[in-house]
């Protein structure tokens, strides 16, 4: 994919589109600067890979192949932070949590919950937006077998906390699965939050109250929690209600 097609889906993302009241401009330009990130060889690699092979149901599919920005409402209440892309879900479409069965539970779910305009996303040019909500991941490239590596995670979080600096309105961070709850915990920790000892435990509905932020735990939306009944549609829609609620209550 060339970087005409490149700046054209970030344009439909709809991040930076030119209200100076809004934090648009600064995303859009971390945004850029995420698609052109070469730090990880090996997950660059992969994600090339995936693209030139496809799948074979997305055989006539042009695939992003690189790493994938985020998106959403620049003057999000929520901020939602995931693993990384799928290889034939974001790293085909361009747009996190985008063309795989995990967005889709994700999506209905935020269209319930009021945060999105439809409930499924297939492409990023299919006119999902959101409000109130912006969607990003502790690591921005797919890695193989879902598992990036320690060092992978620390190359791609300076991104993450870049967008903790910018989204200031975020006031409730969900960390769908243990290692964006994890890596969420190591930042702010670092940024001298006090961090509740011992450790809060990962689990669905989990709550670390912080200065800045309440940080709301979930599971993670892929298959092998929701064909399993670890993650069920009312405990998803439980857990975006109690986020709305907390983003209100720091209103």
């Amino acid at each position: 994919m060339g970087w005409g097609s490149i700046l054209k889906t970030l344009s439909i993302l709809g991040v930076g589109m030119a209200n100076p009241r809004t934090n648009g401009a600064a995303l859009e330009q971390l945004n850029l600067q995420v698609v052109r990130c070469e730090r990880c060889p090996r997950l660059l690699h992969w994600c090339s890979t995936v693209a030139d092979e496809k799948k074979a149901a997305y055989a006539q599919e042009a695939y992003w192949g690189r790493p994938v920005p985020s998106f959403g409402d620049p003057e999000a209440s929520v901020l939602i932070v995931g693993l990384a892309p799928g290889a034939h879900g974001a790293n085909r479409t361009g747009r996190m949590f985008t063309g795989d069965r995990s967005g889709d539970w994700l999506f209905r779910a935020l269209h319930r919950a009021g945060l999105a305009s439809q409930p499924e996303g297939r492409r990023a040019d299919d006119g999902l937006s959101l409000e109130g909500a912006y969607i990003t991941a502790a690591v921005r490239c797919a890695p193989p077998k879902n598992r990036p590596t320690t060092t992978e995670r620390e190359q791609c979080r300076p991104f993450l906390e870049k967008e903790l600096d910018i989204l200031v309105g975020a006031r409730v961070i969900v960390a769908l699965g243990g290692l964006a709850f994890s890596q969420l915990l190591k930042i702010f920790r670092a940024r001298g939050e006090s961090i509740p000892r011992p450790l809060p435990k990962f689990s669905h509905g989990t709550e670390v109250r912080l200065e800045r932020a309440t940080i709301l735990a979930s599971y993670h939306p892929s298959q092998q929690n929701t064909f399993t009944g670890k993650l069920t549609e009312p405990m998803f829609d439980a857990l975006w209600k109690r986020a709305r609620h907390l983003s209100v209550r720091f209103e």
